[in-house]
């Protein structure tokens, strides 16, 4: 079988984490949540996610300069980052956009459809190798 695909999940919000945990490995994904923008950045030097579920307000840093600072890294640059936020406004989604995330999603979100995103997420970056 191969190799499950590794999901950086940054979201400051314990009980979203927790969703992603418990849910994602039933899509046939591997976690790991960072419950802030720091905890995000120390995982990226250990591993090198497939895709990347980056919520946009934290408390420590904002999820689209943090979409920008990896971007801005070589090592981490062609991460696929996929934006889940409460925020639906256009501006917020341009911004996500404009800065590197590959779509964006809004929550509550609909697992179908998270599911679809990854899939899209992991083939484009399938693509790219």
């Amino acid at each position: 079988m191969a190799d499950k695909k590794k999901v950086l999940a940054v979201d400051d919000d314990v009980s979203v984490c927790e969703m992603y945990e418990q849910g994602l490995p039933n899509l046939g994904y591997d976690v790991v949540c960072a419950t802030s923008a720091a905890k995000a950045k120390e995982a990226l030097k250990k591993i090198k996610p497939d895709v990347i579920l980056m919520d946009i307000m934290m408390s420590d840093q904002d999820g689209i300069s943090l979409t920008r600072e990896i971007r801005s890294d070589p090592k981490t640059a062609d991460i696929p980052i996929i934006i889940v936020s409460g925020l639906s406004d256009a501006a917020t989604l341009n911004d996500a956009l404009l800065f590197g995330a590959i779509d964006y999603l809004v929550k509550p979100m609909d697992v179908s459809v998270l599911k679809a995103k990854l899939e899209h997420a992991v083939s484009l970056k399938d693509k790219r190798k």
